[in-house]
């Protein structure tokens, strides 16, 4: 796919170089990929670990920079047909794959409703979503 893509870039600028005048440059601009949510995943991870990927919450059994709990990571290896398992939650990378997850399918990039998801359900979710915001 690479040769492909190569080839027919390289066939474009020959026939784009017979037209120019001497003297003339095309530049091709090159982008980054668009992270909709990372702004949001540097806040969780800050609101929830201060970002130590290292973090374990004993009571909950919260591991990781994102504090993924088994039952969520259970939930996401049944939908996605993964097999992670909770010890690879401490790996940021991963950790972030189950928490995009999740992001992608609230509607319309709305942050808060991800951010209070991500917490949990009940009274605490507003002060969540107020500190993450305070990151954001």
């Amino acid at each position: 796919m690479k040769r492909l893509l190569l080839i027919s870039c390289m066939a474009f600028m020959s026939s784009l170089a017979g037209n120019m005048t001497p003297g003339k440059v095309l530049y091709i601009a090159s982008y980054e990929p668009i992270q909709p949510y990372e702004q949001l995943w540097r806040a969780v991870c800050q609101v929830e670990t201060k970002n130590n990927p290292l973090a374990y919450n004993r009571k909950e059994q919260a591991v990781g920079i994102a504090q993924i709990r088994p039952i969520r990571l259970k939930d996401y290896n049944e939908r996605t047909r993964s097999h992670l398992k909770i010890t690879e939650m401490y790996d940021p990378k991963k950790s972030k794959t189950v928490f995009l997850f999740y992001a992608e399918r609230c509607k319309y990039f709305d942050l808060e409703r991800i951010a209070k998801s991500w917490n949990g359900r009940g009274k605490k979710t507003n002060k969540y979503w107020k500190e993450v915001k305070k990151h954001l």
